[in-house]
């Protein structure tokens, strides 16, 4: 089994494709009007409209009801992102150093979902993400 990719669905498609791609620095790739995914070497990102849920079934997903999950992005320098977002985004916290050895802050996308970019600081969690 391969871990393809989250989705989130949006109720303004453009402004949450165009929070991403300011964020993550990459070009969504539009797969249709009411579907774009962000590409990245080791996930993918992919954002529906709200019509997309009712594909599968009506009420299944709704957009800005997310309160349980956190996306995640590694980066080289977690201040430089943090200088380059932090007028542009609604911040959660500014950088600080986690327990668990990353160096991190996060912020919400247009809906509500926490963002979280991070860096390894310690040398353990340098080591567990293999940037020694």
């Amino acid at each position: 089994m391969k871990f393809a990719s989250t989705r989130l669905i949006a109720a303004d498609i453009k402004a949450m494709v165009a929070f991403y791609e300011m964020v993550t620095g990459q070009a969504a790739d539009w797969l249709a009007p009411q579907f774009a995914e962000i590409v990245t070497p080791a996930a993918t990102l992919a954002i529906g409209s709200a019509e997309t849920a009712a594909i599968f079934s009506p009420g299944s997903a709704e957009p800005g009801a997310n309160r349980t999950a956190i996306l995640e992005f590694m980066v080289p320098d977690v201040d430089a992102v943090f200088d380059r977002l932090k007028d542009k985004v609604e911040l959660v916290h500014e950088p600080k150093l986690l327990p668990w050895g990353n160096r991190s802050f996060q912020c919400r996308d247009p809906e509500g979902t926490i963002v979280s970019l991070f860096m390894p600081a310690t040398e353990a969690a340098k080591a567990r993400f293999g940037s020694r």
